[in-house]
């Protein structure tokens, strides 16, 4: 008796192959970005380089966690910049050595490590829980609510930098045992060192996985970026969470004004100017939609790290520095397109 069982049909080799090239296209371009640059120069392939690379990104990779976050719920900040800043000043100027010359608290005594580094993050939190409040309950749209925090944050950092005797002066002096965060290293001195900045960089990605991916938090922050009238009649608190996403990336922002003191012994009020830009252009490149609902934190992680190939891999082999931002923003427009056009194909 012959088998009339329908046999379920193979979709074409072209379509599969076209398939995994929209799901894992940011990783196929970091392959080649670094094949391209190490054709141009073999040494870019030593393991000391790429060490070097990501001790410079650690401190963007917390940042764009953060600025990811928001916007998977539909949402931008451009207040990132500024709150790392200010964190780093406000770190850097409790952390000065008794000899330093140029004390920005002559009198200060010498405090315990975690108190100077929690003031930032705690101070950096409440400016996120500030954010969400004006947008989750006087429904100020993201764009206006974090540009106007971006200007406040920045006076106010101005004005304490400011402060005599400092009086704007960049901050310098900065304790060994704080320096040593963001510089030192696990085992002896040498490419295969581990960098505690990096390894801390890890931690906070571990954790940022766990909260998207195993939590309530990170279900309701993708349904809310999905569609936030359906996420109120399901009965999510649309306006509590999106605080609390807020308020998560704030602190993620002030650990890593934090660390980018400590990794570069100071700080002056305009660190972090621009940083969140480069955490957004990460993120989208990285897949995170701009319409909200969807990115992954391996995807944030290889945005941050095609940048910073891009960054420190094009001036290792000498090409123009404006040159760069011309690729990096043929990049941006290009990770864009592709996301708006994915969108509308599923419309």
């Amino acid at each position: 008796m012959q088998n009339t069982q329908a046999t379920p049909t193979q979709p074409p080799f072209s379509v599969t192959a076209r398939k995994w090239m929209a799901e894992n296209a940011i990783y196929v371009v970091l392959v080649f970005l670094i094949i391209g640059i190490a054709a141009q120069d073999i040494n870019f392939l030593s393991p000391n380089n790429f060490r070097n690379i990501l001790i410079n990104i650690s401190t963007r990779v917390i940042i764009a966690l953060g600025a990811g976050a928001i916007l998977i719920t539909g949402g931008v900040d451009l207040s990132a910049g500024r709150i790392v800043g200010l964190a780093a000043v406000l770190s850097a100027s409790m952390l000065q050595t008794p000899e330093y010359s140029r004390r920005f608290f002559p009198d200060l005594p010498q405090l315990p490590l975690i108190i100077p580094i929690l003031i930032p993050l705690i101070i950096s939190l409440i400016l996120g829980i500030v954010n969400g409040g004006i947008i989750a309950r006087l429904n100020v749209p993201p764009f206006i609510t974090t540009l106007g925090m971006t200007v406040i944050v920045y006076g106010m950092n101005s004005i304490y930098f400011d402060l005599p005797p400092n009086s704007s002066q960049p901050i310098g002096g900065l304790r060994p045992d704080f320096t040593n965060i963001g510089t030192g290293f696990i085992g002896p001195n040498g490419p295969f060192s581990l960098p505690y900045i990096v390894i801390i960089a890890v931690i906070v990605s571990v954790i940022t996985w766990v909260l998207f991916n195993q939590t309530t938090f990170g279900k309701n922050m993708y349904a809310i970026g999905g569609n936030r009238e359906a996420a109120k009649v399901s009965g999510i608190n649309v306006g509590l969470n999106l605080i609390g996403i807020y308020a998560f990336a704030g602190a993620l922002y002030g650990l890593a004004g934090v660390l980018e003191a400590a990794r570069t012994g100071g700080a002056t009020n305009n660190y972090g100017n621009s940083y969140e830009l480069d955490a957004i252009a990460a993120c989208v490149v990285g897949g995170v939609s701009t319409s909200g609902g969807i990115g992954t934190v391996p995807g944030i992680l290889a945005g941050v790290v095609i940048f910073g190939v891009i960054n420190y891999g094009l001036t290792f082999i000498g090409v123009n520095p404006y040159w760069q931002q011309i690729i990096k923003g043929v990049i941006i427009v290009g990770a864009v397109a592709f996301d708006i056009a994915k969108y509308h194909r599923k419309k």
